[in-house]
């Protein structure tokens, strides 16, 4: 554990396992220096247990870095659940991934991510409170991807505005990679602007529902990356910028709500290299934690979850602005950005 690439001395990583119900779970939390670790849950079919180690490691790090570039009071965790959202989930399994989040006494409150539904949350909440992203209750704020979709949209005009010169989308290409729940909120967002879309997925039923809604041009997933486009949005898993895909993008931004984008580190700097301006996905992608946060809160807010996707856009541009002016990769900016103020909040 302590040797694996993706350990970023995390407080604790805790497995799960329910016989009965079939639970294969990991829940990693990296930080609560800022607050309890919030962050939601994936449900995918790893081929292996490692590969849903790295999943939560990573995606519980860029948690801790999402929100306290959000300037929320939260640290950051995440959870995996092993196995296939189509055909494994049951009301047992919620239940018994519920009471394994009441074990760990408020450190880490779940939501919604991608496998996961506001009805599968719902039964998670059965058996422990620390839950978020819910339809009832006096705080629910119900799916959080509406927002996440605003704030990527706003950080795509935003990412535009230093690229080209103007926020202005109408006419712009943008090539769309997943256009699930966060992205189809974002091809609407971006068809109402006047974009020509192109999208590519594995759903073909979202795929049709999206290209009803937008005239949006469809493509294979395996050619999205070849498509001559202003901005490239990855809205689908992560790992998707590496050494085969970025030799093949035609463009000038990428700019999405995919979790860890970058393969490895590294390839934020071959980024730059090329002259293409990414927008760090832990930023840019921080409206739905927003939006859970205020329902942890326990008095949610519409004006306030605005109020803070605002001041999460201005840090956007802190980010790419700071990058540019120091000939800086954008997601080494971000990332001194996101550990100077975890750090602040540490007690000495």
């Amino acid at each position: 554990m302590f040797d694996h690439p993706s350990y970023d001395h995390h407080e604790g990583v805790h497995f799960f396992e329910d016989e009965a119900s079939g639970l294969r779970a990991i829940i990693a939390i990296h930080s609560t220096a800022r607050g309890p670790a919030a962050g939601g849950c994936r449900m995918w079919n790893y081929e292996t247990g490692e590969q849903a180690l790295r999943d939560a490691l990573r995606l519980s790090q860029g948690m801790s870095f999402k929100n306290a570039m959000a300037d929320l009071p939260l640290g950051g965790g995440k959870a995996v659940i092993w196995g296939n959202s189509k055909t494994d989930k049951s009301k047992a399994l919620f239940e018994a991934f519920g009471r394994a989040i009441e074990t760990l006494n408020g450190a880490y409150y779940t939501a919604e991510d991608v496998g996961i539904d506001t009805s599968d949350i719902g039964i998670v909440a059965s058996q422990t409170q620390y839950v978020a992203g819910l339809d009832t209750g006096a705080a629910a704020s119900g799916d959080p991807s509406p927002t996440t979709a605003l704030g990527i949209y706003r950080g795509i005009k935003a990412c535009a505005a230093r690229a080209f010169g103007s926020d202005e989308l109408k006419d712009r290409r943008i090539a769309v990679q997943g256009v699930g729940s966060v992205g189809g909120y974002l091809c609407d967002h971006l068809a109402e602007e006047g974009a020509k879309l192109i999208i590519a997925d594995i759903d073909q039923a979202e795929l049709e529902a999206v290209r009803s809604r937008t005239g949006a041009e469809i493509v294979a997933p395996a050619d999205i990356y070849d498509v001559e486009a202003d901005i490239f949005s990855p809205n689908a898993l992560g790992a998707i910028i590496n050494s085969e895909t970025l030799p093949r993008l035609k463009t000038k931004v990428i700019a999405g709500g995919a979790n860890n984008q970058l393969a490895t580190p590294e390839m934020g700097y071959a980024v730059k290299e090329r002259g293409i301006l990414y927008a760090p996905d832990y930023v840019i992608n921080g409206g739905g934690i927003i939006n859970v946060a205020a329902e942890i809160s326990g008095e949610y807010s519409r004006e306030w979850v605005i109020g803070k996707l605002d001041t999460l856009i201005d840090t956007l541009g802190r980010v790419l602005d700071e990058a540019l002016a120091g000939d800086e990769p954008t997601h080494l900016v971000a990332d001194r950005m996101a550990r100077d103020r975890i750090a602040a909040a540490k007690p000495t």
